[in-house]
């Protein structure tokens, strides 16, 4: 009842006198809480949100179909819903987006759905009982996670094989983890966690990949053993596993009678290793054929962690893992979906790379995920890359150019594109091009190539923020200049956002929302430790702006005909 701004019901209910009252916040409305369906005020929200210091859970209704349409399509969510009720509640810093009702649809004269009287149920909107049920079962795990002691609180860091089946045991995309996973336990023993903390990185990568490992012929550390009967027993979908890898236990990580659960325990710190996808060389096949489930060892491993282990919540360690890839639908996640029945109930927290929102929102979406984001290093040879960047923006301005522009601006262009091929390499500086057109054919399939083999220079580590010539290097990569705005960027860059907000973010606050994308790009990504999200609706361009680029690609098309070529390839 408090119409399409939430904050006066936040200030008069659930605050006293300044001081939350509450555990949790939990959203039914499918929209943003300062702006409603068509507007949104991210910036007024994250204040009122990051004075509350709670969890906010973001969960909807199905609005433009029907409960069974829902259940049936694979998408789950339609776009303009996963729009409206999944990406504008993840600009104010939303977590555990999903479904609990919706329209039933159902004819009066039909079986009456559960949580309706039959009567005007065609109309009505009612709550999914299994949906509504989770989403209560999922804050209370909430609650119970802040309401705990730091010392009894029991983490389950979550390692991977990145990428997924190359053998890379412990490993995330820009991430030292070792290093960074040692600094975290080290956080967490400083804060009154139970932690029992190795000397070195390298003695906590020893405990974890080697241990004994060479007994049990296995990549790590056998840290428990899961026994066929108790897996039996006790995994609730085991005929869909059998039906997709055969008798349990399987063949991958067991023995023949039994399902390894590697990693190691560290105190109540149990550092996990999580199992392959099971396809060697093909892991999107298990994503993308319907039908499919995970491996007998996989979903052991996540019963483990939530049930022998208990875990009050899991740490994803970096970018990325296999389970916000498992079968299932795209958004609003059914009781069917694999990311949502191996996570279940536990509270789910994913560091990940601040360069990557697209893939960090599938693991928001599927996975329940509160992404806490970490730097990613300078690119090698950042004044390298910075030329990359320019030397594209002149090929697309080249590209863009009608086909009857002046020569004079033409010749223009074309000397800047060779001065800024020579500056990085690609072309030489002199003598000057007679025919630009071949040179700057070849320049695209080069800068191409190079697009995806620039590597980063070192790897990041969580708690180590970058030293002087380090941000140096950045900022001016980034071509931040003005001295105010250097020195702001500046003191971001040098303190360490990653471990507090990891701590924090394990005491059930709030994490403040953040935009993803390259620091080169947009510099919004500083401080990092923040929730990524992705798509912002309300930077989409206008109607014009759309207008226009269709008639400059129509143009540019023509052009690219009338020099006898076919429609570009990339």
């Amino acid at each position: 009842a408090s119409g399409l701004d939430a904050r006066p019901a936040i200030e008069r209910f659930f605050m006293h006198d300044g001081v939350p009252a509450v555990d949790a916040v939990v959203s039914l409305t499918g929209f943003s809480l300062v702006g409603g369906p068509a507007y949104n005020d991210s910036r007024a929200a994250e204040d009122i949100l990051a004075r509350l210091d709670v969890p906010y859970v973001t969960a909807h209704p199905v609005e433009f179909q029907t409960l069974d349409q829902w259940q049936s399509d694979p998408r789950g969510l339609l776009p303009v819903e996963a729009t409206m009720m999944v990406a504008l509640p993840e600009l104010d810093g939303g977590m555990a987006p999903m479904t609990f009702g919706g329209r039933c649809g159902r004819a009066e004269t039909a079986t009456p759905c559960a949580g309706c009287d039959g009567k005007t149920c065609a109309r009505n909107m009612v709550p999914h009982p299994e949906r509504a049920a989770m989403l209560a079962h999922r804050v209370a795990r909430l609650v119970a996670l802040r309401r705990t002691a730091r010392a009894n609180r029991k983490v389950a860091a979550v390692l991977f094989n990145f990428p997924p089946n190359a053998g890379a045991t412990g490993t995330a995309a820009y991430l030292a983890v070792f290093q960074s996973l040692h600094n975290t336990l080290t956080a967490l023993r400083d804060a009154g966690y139970t932690v029992e903390v190795p000397d070195t990185a390298e003695a906590l990568r020893q405990q974890v990949v080697g241990g004994n490992a060479a007994r049990h012929g296995t990549d790590a550390n056998v840290a428990a053993r899961v026994t066929v009967d108790a897996h039996v027993r006790g995994q609730p979908w085991l005929r869909e596993i059998e039906t997709a890898w055969g008798p349990a236990p399987g063949r991958a990580q067991a023995d023949g009678s039994g399902i390894f659960i590697l990693g190691h325990h560290f105190g109540n710190v149990f550092v996990g290793l999580q199992p392959a996808f099971g396809y060697e060389g093909d892991p999107m096949r298990l994503l993308f054929e319907r039908g499919f489930a995970p491996t007998h060892a996989f979903a052991a491993f996540y019963r483990y962690i939530a049930e022998e282990f208990g875990a009050h919540a899991v740490l994803h360690f970096g970018t990325h893992g296999a389970l916000e890839f498992m079968p299932g639908k795209q958004a609003g996640m059914s009781a069917e979906c694999w990311p949502d029945r191996l996570i279940g109930h536990l509270p789910n927290f994913n560091l990940y790379a601040s360069n990557n929102p697209s893939e960090g929102m599938i693991a928001k979406r599927r996975a329940n995920a509160v992404l806490i984001s970490y730097l990613t290093p300078p690119v090698a040879h950042a004044g390298l890359y910075r030329g990359l960047l320019d030397l594209k923006a002149s090929l697309d301005r080249w590209r863009s150019m009608e086909p009857d522009a002046d020569a004079v601006q033409r010749n223009d262009l074309a000397a800047l594109v060779q001065a800024q091929a020579a500056a990085v390499d690609l072309a030489a500086a002199d003598p000057a091009w007679t025919d630009p057109v071949p040179e700057i054919d070849r320049l695209g399939a080069a800068l191409l190539e190079l697009e995806y083999t620039l590597i980063p220079h070192g790897l990041h580590v969580i708690g180590v923020p970058p030293n002087a010539d380090e941000r140096a290097e950045m900022l001016d990569a980034a071509r931040v200049t003005e001295p105010v705005e250097r020195a702001r960027l500046e003191a971001l860059l040098a303190a360490d956002h990653e471990l507090p907000a990891i701590v924090h973010a394990l005491d059930g606050g709030y994490t403040r929302p953040a935009p993803g994308g390259d620091l080169l790009r947009t510099t919004e990504v500083l401080p990092t430790g923040r929730n990524l999200h992705g798509f912002d609706p309300f930077r989409l361009p206008s109607a014009f702006a759309v207008q226009d680029g269709a008639r400059q690609a129509d143009r540019l098309l023509a052009r690219h005909a009338q020099d006898g070529k076919g429609l570009p390839e990339t």
